[in-house]
């Protein structure tokens, strides 16, 4: 937990910064279930296939994993309900505005706690095709080389 900003990192969607170029990214809110909530303190939730859908002026999660809580002692909901994202109407349109442009979608980022409140940061994206995939291996290839002959080369 970073102890600055009170936020603590529960999951990330490292796939999604492989298969897309991010555009604009946004916080919303998650309306959960107690027992949801605990699960994902726990760190038992995945992002993997998840989705955001605006439609009839809301935004949904979809196809997000939160394993059932085992100490529930109420009913355990869907592990992959939909579920509703708090945001305020000008950030819905925005959502909706830039999800209707052809090969942008919107994408879930990352889960987290933001001053003991559960969050999730959204990225309006575009899909990237196999050659521009190479491409970001090949920096990010670099980039190691280079910080790596960095380090070798500075010594006191």
């Amino acid at each position: 937990m970073n102890k600055k900003t009170g936020i603590l990192v529960v999951c990330t969607n490292r796939k999604a910064f492989h298969d897309y170029f991010i555009l604009e990214t946004f916080e919303a809110g998650l309306s959960l279930l107690g027992a949801e909530v605990k699960s994902i303190r726990q760190k038992e939730v995945s992002l993997d296939g998840a989705f955001v859908k605006v439609e009839n002026g809301q935004a949904t999660l979809l196809n997000m994993y939160v394993k059932p809580y085992k100490f529930n002692s109420l009913s355990e909901p869907d592990p992959v309900r939909t579920r509703q994202l708090l945001l305020n109407k000008k950030e819905i349109r925005k959502l909706y505005a830039g999800a209707e442009i052809k090969g942008q979608t919107l994408v879930p980022l990352e889960i987290y706690f933001k001053n003991g409140w559960a969050k999730i940061k959204l990225a309006l994206a575009k899909g990237k095709h196999n050659y521009d995939k190479r491409e970001s291996l090949k920096k990010k290839d670099l980039n190691r080389e280079m910080e790596k002959g960095f380090k070798n080369s500075i010594r006191f």
